[in-house]
């Protein structure tokens, strides 16, 4: 028989797609990867929500949207506790490194700083370094129900309220 010419670029590609192909698989990949990111974040912004809903704060008209790690918060809340409580429990949220606080204040009050817990802190040793006495630990206890549910369960990387001094 012999050896017989042709043309290279025609024919079935059965070892991979063109390049016009291979860009466009690309980007129907990149859409769907696109899409399945937004659900994850609708659905996360749907339980921080219903978690936040739980605790009882008393926000009202209450929203939340996830973009990447950033949630932003909406909605109307009583006083200025309240809205630090509602951020803290939006932002001690696993995959969320930063709240956008678009809440309305109903009562002005003076706000409270905000403390991450490191790695051998205790309630006790924050008051001291905050309040100069360890006793007020309760103090932040308080200031931070009903996230916190036990004074000697505080985890590092946690963000805590520590309201100004009376």
């Amino acid at each position: 028989m012999g050896l017989f010419d042709f043309v290279k670029e025609a024919g079935e590609k059965l070892l991979g797609r063109d390049k016009e192909a291979e860009a466009k698989q690309k980007q129907v990949e990149a859409k769907a990867a696109e899409g399945a990111a937004v659900m994850a974040e609708r659905r996360l912004a749907g339980e921080i929500l219903r978690f936040v809903n739980g605790l009882g704060l008393g926000a009202t008209d209450l929203s939340v949207k996830v973009d990447g790690d950033t949630a932003t918060v909406k909605g109307s809340v009583p006083t200025q506790a309240t809205r630090e409580k509602v951020v803290l429990a939006v932002g001690n949220t696993h995959g969320i490194a930063r709240v956008d606080d678009q809440l309305e204040v109903e009562t002005a009050e003076p706000e409270a700083a905000f403390y991450t817990v490191v790695r051998g802190d205790t309630l006790s040793g924050i008051a001291k370094k905050h309040y100069g006495n360890a006793g007020k630990y309760m103090v932040i206890f308080e200031a931070n129900k009903p996230m916190l549910k036990d004074p000697d369960k505080i985890y590092p990387g946690q963000v805590l309220r520590i309201p100004p001094q009376a």
